[in-house]
């Protein structure tokens, strides 16, 4: 009797799927027969992070992360040291200071649709922008092969460097340049889905449901005789290398020769054996695991660019001389002399106990906000994270200053070591260009919130609010961080003697007695590419936010829709109105007296730590209600 029922289920089921079978065949052809020419409406690829860690790919991100800073600021640091260093134009550095941009070029090949991978999860990419991004990372890894080839020899003249770099670079254009067109002309009909955080040849290829005979010859043939080729060659010199050692009656001789070798050998080596590595996995580990073949490829892309630099400054000599002196004061000034308010100081007491009443304001009340936020369940949304973060952030800029003044304004002990100014310089400016991001990245929390409010929770996650903070630590970090350095290696022979009460990249500057020229454009640089966008991009959302608000009918709507951007505008404005001035008072006041660049600067570093909980408490209900309930009782 139940067998009768069961078997009709179980007809049903079959129906059902063999139905379902045949629509997704019917879908699937529709879809080749729409994609059996590539054009601009070829649909776009989906990167893939790690397969089977999903869940941790911003752990991921934190360990690349570290990774590419190090490959940046190690290479520029070579390349800013072979330049300035006289002694160090020869061939041997010139192809040295090739191999650095070339692994420059490398980081930052991949760079964005890694970080977008696995900070934001924004995985689509369009077709001609994978091509693109595919035919960098291979033009720049056969450029390494080149280099490495024309490092193995010597004895070169100036004008020798420079035809053979343009040969590596021509050669290297000329091989890659036909496979994207070659990958164009393919259809592409099987799953878009790559296996990386970025577009590689191999991945590629293994897509298209056409004939990639063609691609599969010449990928061989460019791989053959070029990596091939180069190998062999860099053999060889090596054999004749070690004929004329050998040759040497000393050994010790025969050592220091050798060792002139050591680091061109180790680059050789961390670039062909994870290069060695990854084609042979693609070629004969097709059935090992994806996690294996994401891991070759991380290492092939990420581990040269960031040990070549480490190794030419331990190996060579004079780079580790100058590297050493970017660590010792090159001037006859230990210490900086901060001053309080010299025009005052009848009334610099009370100047002290003014400034101590606004830490205590900005302390207290940046404290207060992240209690409130930790402990009301209702608050754990994304707008009140950033909100969080900028309350840290505002606290760090206190802590940066207060020491400082504390001691010059309160125990008159107004002198600083050199290092100690130098690190306070670092954290003060750390935590402006982290505001800076912070801000930049609440204003797209509105725009979500006001543009697209259905997608606010698929937007922005938990994961995505961390992985926005993190990178805006990093792009902080990146970008201060060479500050000091460029200021050590300059000689400090005027006076010593600040105008403020705490170390500003402005005031130090305006002391050094060589050739500032390099500090004042890389300077100028990171105000553009770090608060000139910031702020255009915090203006365009709130074009794009008002043109919505607009849009509604109800004017008691538009109004309570504005209402919900009113603290981050006042936030906004606290922040960039004063930074705006104080530049405009460092580049075009210089005889303006000094108390007008003193009560600047204390309105740009004391004004936002301080308003930013007093306006976040009156226009934010729930934190309004929470403050009420922990001073005034539960009944009010």
């Amino acid at each position: 009797m139940w067998r009768k029922p069961r078997l009709q289920l179980l007809e049903r089921v079959c129906c059902v799927s063999v139905g379902r079978v045949v629509e997704l065949q019917h879908m699937q052809e529709s879809s080749m027969g729409g994609h059996l020419h590539n054009s601009s409406g070829m649909p776009p690829f989906f990167l893939t992070g790690l397969p089977g860690l999903e869940t941790s790919q911003h752990w991921v991100f934190l360990l690349l992360g570290p990774l590419y800073t190090i490959s940046i600021v190690g290479n520029a640091l070579i390349l800013f040291i072979v330049k300035e260093e006289q002694s160090l134009h020869q061939p041997m550095y010139y192809f040295l200071s090739l191999l650095s941009t070339n692994d420059l070029g490398v980081s930052f090949s991949t760079l964005p649709t890694v970080l977008v991978t696995y900070c934001f999860h924004l995985r689509k990419i369009s077709f001609d922008t994978c091509m693109a991004q595919m035919f960098f990372i291979h033009f720049f890894s056969f450029m390494e092969s080149g280099i490495l080839l024309a490092m193995s020899f010597d004895l070169l003249t100036d004008s020798h460097v420079v035809c053979m770099g343009l040969c590596v670079l021509i050669r290297s254009f000329c091989m890659i340049f036909p496979l994207p067109f070659l990958l164009k002309r393919l259809p592409f009909c099987k799953p878009n889905i790559l296996s990386h955080a970025y577009c590689l040849h191999p991945d590629l290829i293994r897509l298209p449901c056409g004939d990639i005979t063609i691609n599969n010859i010449f990928g061989l043939f460019i791989v053959i005789s070029t990596f091939g080729l180069d190998s062999a060659l860099i053999l060889l010199s090596y054999v004749l290398i070690m004929r004329s050692v050998l040759a040497i009656a000393s050994r010790e001789e025969q050592l220091k020769t050798l060792n002139t070798c050591v680091s061109h050998i180790c680059a050789v080596l961390i670039f062909y054996v994870p290069m060695v590595s990854v084609s042979m996995a693609a070629r004969y580990g097709r059935h090992a695991p994806e996690y294996m073949h994401t891991f070759l490829s991380l290492i092939y892309l990420f581990v040269p660019p960031m040990l070549n630099p480490v190794i030419y400054s331990i190996k060579t000599k004079e780079i580790q001389t100058l590297m050493a002196s970017f660590g010792t004061n090159v001037s006859s000034i230990t210490s900086f002399i901060l001053t309080g308010f010299p025009e005052m100081e009848d009334l610099e007491h009370w100047l002290a106990a003014f400034l101590l009443l606004l830490y205590a304001i900005s302390i207290v009340g940046n404290a207060l906000i992240l209690f409130i936020i930790k402990e009301e369940q209702s608050l754990h949304q994304p707008m009140y994270y950033f909100l969080s973060l900028l309350s840290v952030n505002d606290l760090g800029v206190s802590f940066s200053t207060l020491p400082t003044v504390l001691a010059a304004l309160c125990f008159h002990a107004p002198e600083t070591a050199f290092d100690a100014c130098l690190s306070q310089m670092f954290f003060i400016h750390f935590f402006s260009w982290t505001e800076s991001g912070i801000l930049l990245a609440m204003s797209f929390d509105r725009y979500v919130a006001i543009c697209n409010p259905l997608r606010y929770s698929t937007v922005l996650t938990d994961i995505r609010v961390a992985h926005m903070g993190i990178s805006i630590i990093i792009r902080s970090f990146c970008m201060v961080f060479p500050l000091p350095f460029l200021l050590k290696r300059l000689p400090f022979c005027k006076t010593n003697v600040l105008i403020h009460s705490y170390c500003l990249h402005p005031d130090l500057i305006r002391l050094p007695c060589g050739d500032t020229t390099i500090n004042s454009m890389y300077g100028l640089s990171i105000v553009i590419s770090a608060f000139g966008v910031d702020s255009v991009l915090i203006l365009l959302s709130y074009v794009l936010i008002l043109r919505s608000v607009l849009a509604i009918a109800s004017q008691e709507e538009r109004l309570k829709t504005l209402n919900t951007c009113v603290s981050h505008i006042c936030a906004v404005l606290i922040f960039y109105v004063p930074m705006v001035s104080v530049s405009m008072v460092h580049r075009f006041g210089k005889h303006a007296p000094e108390y007008v660049h003193k009560f600047m600067s204390l309105i740009y570093l004391f004004v936002p730590p301080m308003l930013n909980p007093i306006i976040y408490s009156i226009k934010t209900k729930e934190i309004r209600k929470r403050l009420w309930k922990m001073f005034l009782g539960p009944k009010l």
